[in-house]
């Protein structure tokens, strides 16, 4: 499933206009991007928590020369799926 795909679910059960469903579902990714640059939380009952982890440092190797590469620290987003997503 693509953002296109979700698009046509809201026109089809809300009877909202394309562009205005577009614009709707738009401004959730928007505000969830925003939410996980500043570290919060997201929690959405019955489907699952996404949330900001720090990534370590790491030692991993360049595949070509085989020589060691340091892989620098950062952040990832991980989802733990909710209960009703999880007996699927």
């Amino acid at each position: 499933m693509i953002k296109y795909d979700i698009v046509n679910h809201v026109v089809n059960r809300t009877g909202l206009s394309k562009t205005r469903a577009e614009m709707a579902i738009q401004a959730v990714f928007d505000s969830m991007k925003r939410a996980l640059e500043n570290g919060e939380r997201i929690e959405l009952r019955g489907f699952g928590i996404f949330n900001v982890r720090p990534r370590k440092t790491g030692i991993g190797r360049n595949p070509r020369t085989g020589e060691e590469v340091i892989i620098s620290p950062g952040k990832a987003v991980r989802f733990k799926p909710g209960k009703d997503l999880q007996s699927l």
